[in-house]
């Protein structure tokens, strides 16, 4: 158990250190404990039949950031998992980052064929944490199942089992790009729904190479608008894409909040992140 990732928590928790409601509080000592924290929270902000409704809203402003590694760092790992230089996969690997999350970062690199791509890069030492803290919420599942017996109907160390499986498979970027590729198939006749192709000579478990994707966010109003998109059509296409995800093909993209999905210049959507 790890002492002060507990000292952390309830410090954070307690009423007398953080002001704000339950929720408000609950998300700020999830923040400052990282990455597994974070997904604990996000994954219990769409849960509100199980946390409430003030609690699960207050937790879906959960933010998956956390600082950049260094881009030393990000090219150590291609290079371990390939077995070549960076210089013999890429012509390009931009320095800095254009996001960094929990889990990984994404940096815009060029192959050496010349094409654009992003490359996804699993956070160094990321699997060793999560082991580690992952002992922490079965620590404290256990603790809510022998004190408070009323919630154990919410069955926490199954949720917690859960939880951990889904997370293990998020780390394991070659899963990622499965899914990816399953959604461009799915969508390879729909003009309006574009999902980047993965580069499989490129990606492994801890690497995720695809096209690179140049857009607008489209929760962006203002900035279509002035773009000249027509944000009707947009939300139509949206709704269209969406619904035969879950209808027509019964597979569908968990994630879809603004931050992953961009309007190209031509208006047809692009999604990113399929963990």
């Amino acid at each position: 158990l790890n002492s002060k990732v507990g000292f952390v928590f309830f410090r954070r928790f307690s009423r007398i250190n953080t002001d704000g409601r339950m929720g408000r509080r609950l998300a700020t000592a999830l923040q400052e404990l990282g990455p597994t924290f974070i997904k604990l929270g996000q994954a219990m902000s769409v849960r509100p039949d199980l946390v409430g409704e003030d609690m699960a809203n207050d937790l879906s402003m959960l933010q998956d950031r956390l600082p950049p590694f260094s881009s030393e760092e990000a090219k150590a790992v291609v290079e371990e998992e390939f077995g070549l230089p960076v210089t013999e996969l890429f012509r390009q690997f931009d320095e800095q980052p254009i996001a960094a999350a929990s889990i990984a970062q994404v940096h815009f690199a060029i192959t050496t064929e010349g094409r654009e791509v992003a490359v996804k890069v699993l956070r160094p030492g990321i699997e060793e944490r999560f082991r580690g803290e992952i002992d922490l919420l079965y620590w404290l599942a256990r603790i809510v199942e022998r004190y408070r017996p009323k919630l154990r109907r919410l069955n926490p160390i199954a949720v917690v089992s859960t939880f951990e499986q889904a997370v293990m498979l998020e780390m394991d970027l070659s899963f990622e790009g499965a899914a990816a590729s399953e959604l461009r198939e799915n969508f390879l006749d729909d003009p309006q729904f574009r999902v980047p192709q993965v580069d499989w000579v490129r990606t492994t478990r801890r690497v995720l190479t695809t096209d690179r994707v140049d857009g607008l966010s489209i929760d962006e109003v203002e900035a279509l608008e002035e773009a000249g998109h027509d944000v009707e059509r947009i939300l139509t296409s949206s709704a269209n894409a969406f619904f035969n995800q879950v209808f027509r093909d019964g597979f569908f993209h968990a994630d879809m909040h603004p931050g992953n999905m961009f309007v190209s210049p031509d208006g047809t959507l692009m999604p990113v992140d399929f963990g």
